[in-house]
């Protein structure tokens, strides 16, 4: 799939509000209304304590999940906060996201960070 095809949120903020209101939503209707083929959703810093505690968000990055936005998480973040067991139980896909989005940035994707 072209780049210009595919979505990528890097998600940093610890805010639910943000969360709420931005991530989740523009996401999940990316998707839905077919602005873009392919989301990611980055999880990273702390957005990672937010995703890895708060059951209400968890229940929302299922959703994400479910239609079709795919969902990872930086590992070295997600190690220091012991949550990389519970990320994996969610399904979702724990990595080191450094060399990737080095070659996301340097690339024509397109990239929002929140």
């Amino acid at each position: 799939m072209e780049t210009k095809e595919k979505l990528y949120i890097l998600w940093t903020s610890g805010e639910k509000f943000t969360f709420d209101e931005m991530v989740f939503m523009y996401a999940l209707n990316s998707l839905k209304h077919h602005w873009w083929k392919e989301v990611t959703l980055i999880i990273w810093g702390a957005s990672a304590m937010l995703a890895g505690e708060d059951f209400v968000v968890q229940q929302k990055i299922k959703e994400l999940s479910e239609a079709g936005v795919h969902i990872t998480a930086c590992k070295g973040c997600a190690d220091d906060l012991s949550l990389s067991g519970t990320f994996e139980k969610m399904g979702i896909e724990v990595k080191y996201w450094g060399v990737p989005l080095t070659k996301i940035l340097r690339s024509e994707a397109k990239l929002i960070t929140v």
